[in-house]
């Protein structure tokens, strides 16, 4: 199979968006000539870039596919695990069950269809978009299904922001917040029922996001049940949600959190990834246990039991649990770039310390107040096991506590 050329791809997204090698560099913090020798190919990104390629990404708006494929080229793992294959026709799909409640609790809700879906790092923002939308499609119809992902720049000013979107939305030229919303809501006074997926809604500043969150609100209230809102994000989404109480401005808005993988999802997406292996219940098992169904660490596993046959008989229960295999998945990168800012200050490196050494963290709520456990838990290290009251706040796994050391020793050397 050829391999993608990561200056034609970069050349090609770039064009695409008319974006240029000043814009690029403006937002994610390097020179007009790093990025024109990536895309003239003279250089390629190195491994401390990698944070730099996939802001470039986001900037250059480009799909969980294209952005996977992009890193791919560049020699990078990709950004959103376990999504990058197409799936088949008629195949089972992982998180269906979830989903399937999803929108049947937005098309029951009343008077205000709107639901947030809050989902940490390494999922992806929402998880599984295609297959949102193409439930959404099936739901709704293809023509009252809009799918808004916010401009990621942070310099765009407010007209750019929503004349953008009112483009992806199909309605026309609009020129401020208030030709956005009165183009929406036309169409709702022409008796339409719309369906709205707002994907990686942190991008941008807060002050767009909001003004963003305001007006869908603003129109589900006036034009009560016609329009369902289903508005994809994490921690700054919640924030919105909670911060600010009754005030809020998605107060009244239903929550949704993406689930864990069960062992027959991490099955699926074991199969879809790597089709030509024979992926058994007890390697899957082991490596769910193993990473604690973290979705970067899972893939990561995965990658090294094909890249390591030697690791045991071809790809065996033995090395899905395998010392050597933990030490890898504790050194993952992923890990670190959550852990190390906890770990460099004075005053959160302590408390990190402590809670690595707690087996249980408390009480899970519905919005953290303490620092570095919202940190934790928006970075995907800990979740919540049990439902309700009951529900209380755990590492993932023992790799995950492994890495949370390593980090806290290389801080303490440094």
């Amino acid at each position: 199979m050829a391999t993608d050329s990561f200056p034609d791809l970069l050349s090609l997204y770039m064009r695409r968006i008319r974006a240029s090698a000043s814009g690029v560099a403006t937002e994610i913090g390097l020179s007009r000539e790093a990025v024109n020798n990536w895309r003239n190919g003279i250089s390629v990104p190195n491994p401390r870039s990698r944070d730099k390629l996939v802001a470039c990404t986001r900037y250059l708006r480009l799909t969980e596919n294209e952005a996977n494929r992009l890193l791919s080229a560049a020699g990078f793992a990709p950004e959103f695990p376990l999504q990058a294959e197409a799936k088949a026709v008629g195949a089972a799909q992982p998180f269906a069950a979830f989903q399937d409640r999803v929108f049947a609790q937005l098309a029951q809700a009343v008077p205000y269809p709107i639901s947030l879906l809050l989902s940490p790092a390494h999922w992806g923002q929402p998880p599984f978009r295609h297959e949102l939308l193409q439930r959404a499609r099936a739901q709704y119809g293809e023509g009252s299904v809009l799918h808004i992902q916010p401009p990621y720049s942070v310099s765009t000013v407010p007209a750019e922001y929503f004349a953008a979107i009112g483009r992806q939305c199909g309605l026309g030229d609009v020129a401020s917040d208030y030709e956005f919303e009165s183009a929406l809501e036309r169409r709702l006074l022409a008796g339409e029922r719309i369906f709205c997926l707002v994907s990686r809604f942190e991008q941008g500043t807060p002050a767009l996001r909001e003004t963003l969150a305001g007006i869908l609100r603003s129109l589900s209230e006036m034009h009560s049940g016609r329009l369902h809102l289903l508005l994809c994000g994490g921690e700054a989404l919640a924030d919105l949600k909670y911060r600010s109480g009754d005030l809020s401005l998605l107060n009244i808005a239903q929550v949704n959190h993406w689930p864990d993988p069960t062992l027959d999802d991490l099955l699926q997406l074991a199969h879809h990834r790597w089709p030509e292996h024979r992926w058994s219940v007890p390697v899957v098992a082991a490596l769910q246990a193993l990473s604690g169904g973290h979705p970067a660490l899972f893939e990561e596993g995965l990658q090294w039991l094909v890249d390591h046959p030697d690791a045991g008989e071809g790809v065996s229960e033995e090395a899905a649990s395998s010392s050597a295999l933990r030490t890898h998945l504790a050194s993952s990168p992923r890990l670190w770039q959550t852990f190390l800012p906890l770990a460099q200050v004075p005053a959160s490196r302590a408390r990190l310390q402590q809670l690595l050494q707690a087996d249980d963290l408390g009480r899970a709520r519905p919005y953290l107040q303490d620092d570095e456990l919202r940190s934790l838990f928006w970075g995907n290290l800990i979740h919540a096991r049990g439902t309700g009251d009951a529900a209380r706040l755990h590492w993932r796994c023992a790799t995950i506590r492994d890495a949370g050391f390593m980090v806290l020793e290389s801080c303490a050397t440094d």
